[in-house]
């Protein structure tokens, strides 16, 4: 079976290409390398530098290439950017999406796996948080991903194309070989942030709030293995070329770790004093998003292996001393 991975040169991406190539799958990647690494994509995948925005492109990609589904992860993701730069998120997430679907249809390509996000959900009233909960965005990110899955809902209704959208939470870990992890420009993710200070990158990390209503007065998150959410991407894939239904799944560990735990626990793994400071709260963060996985768990089959947050720390840890600056040599 020959998968194709749209951002297949960026975080998750570049994982979910690892784990196919891994199951034996023929892979090819597409990445405009705008926020992806060249040095990420599996040597034994076949690479396509292009953007999906263009439909020549990408016509002759299904043209050169026998594709039987279609794993989608190219779209712009941060949450901040996309609110001082709402165009840009519409004009790469969503019209590149539309593109990437006309395309699809005249080359009756009929299966995509999209990787979409909890901020479809936006401030929860309860956690963990099911698929059937309201989605209202309190983001343009997450508004731009919920859109994408309103498109392949009715792309699907009118040409017959499948989707499975995987909803997840927060992303962390690297690979167990240590050669691909969490390599971004502008870094906003925890785990990353808070290794930064012993691979010597901060003086600090800063916690924003410690009066929220947890345990320890910190905010409570969601941590899944990047391990963990490409295996789900397969199991998509598996799904839907056994002809089920399109859906959408969530994917969490239904755990969550708050970021004083997180902090003490990169201590532990690191060996190192990790200076934290307490500042305001920052407008429109949650106390506490936690997933409920059980519906990926029971129709997908997926069982989440690296739960431990020692072992996802330590896996993220022996990425960044390795590569303190990403990719670059």
């Amino acid at each position: 079976m020959t998968i194709l991975v749209l951002g297949g040169a960026g975080y998750i991406g570049s994982h979910t290409v690892y784990e196919l190539i891994e199951a034996g799958e023929d892979v090819v990647v597409v990445d405009n390398l705008e926020t992806g690494h060249i040095e990420a994509i599996n040597p034994k995948a076949r690479f396509y530098k292009g953007d999906i925005r263009d439909r020549g492109f990408v016509d002759s990609v299904f043209e050169n290439e026998k594709i039987d589904a279609v794993i989608h992860f190219a779209a712009n993701s941060l949450v901040g950017e996309s609110m001082l730069d709402p165009l840009k998120y519409y004009d790469n997430n969503l019209c590149g999406t539309k593109v990437l679907l006309e395309s699809m249809v005249a080359h009756s390509i009929d299966k995509i796996v999209f990787s979409s996000t909890a901020a479809t959900y936006g401030e929860p009233d309860k956690v963990p948080i099911l698929e059937t909960d309201k989605t209202q965005p309190t983001n343009c990110y997450g508004e731009t991903k919920l859109s994408m899955e309103k498109m392949f809902k009715w792309t699907g209704l009118a040409h017959g194309t499948r989707f499975v959208s995987l909803r997840y939470f927060n992303a962390c870990g690297a690979h167990s070989s240590g050669e691909i992890g969490e390599a971004h420009l502008t870094e906003t993710h925890l785990i990353p942030l808070v290794l930064q200070v012993p691979n010597g990158k901060r003086e600090c990390i800063n916690i924003f709030g410690d009066d929220y209503d947890t345990p320890d007065g910190t905010c409570i998150r969601d941590y899944i293995h990047v391990t963990d959410l490409a295996k789900a991407h397969i199991l998509a894939v598996k799904y839907l070329c056994e002809g089920n239904e399109s859906n959408i799944f969530n994917l969490g560990n239904g755990i969550g770790f708050s970021v004083k735990e997180v902090i003490d626990c990169a201590r532990e793994v690191t060996g190192e004093d990790i200076k934290a400071v307490t500042k305001e709260r920052r407008a429109g963060d949650p106390a506490k998003l936690i997933a409920s996985s059980q519906k990926a768990r029971t129709v997908l089959g997926w069982n989440p292996e690296h739960t431990e947050l020692k072992e996802i720390i330590a896996s993220a840890w022996n990425w960044h001393k390795k590569h303190p600056n990403g990719f670059e040599k």
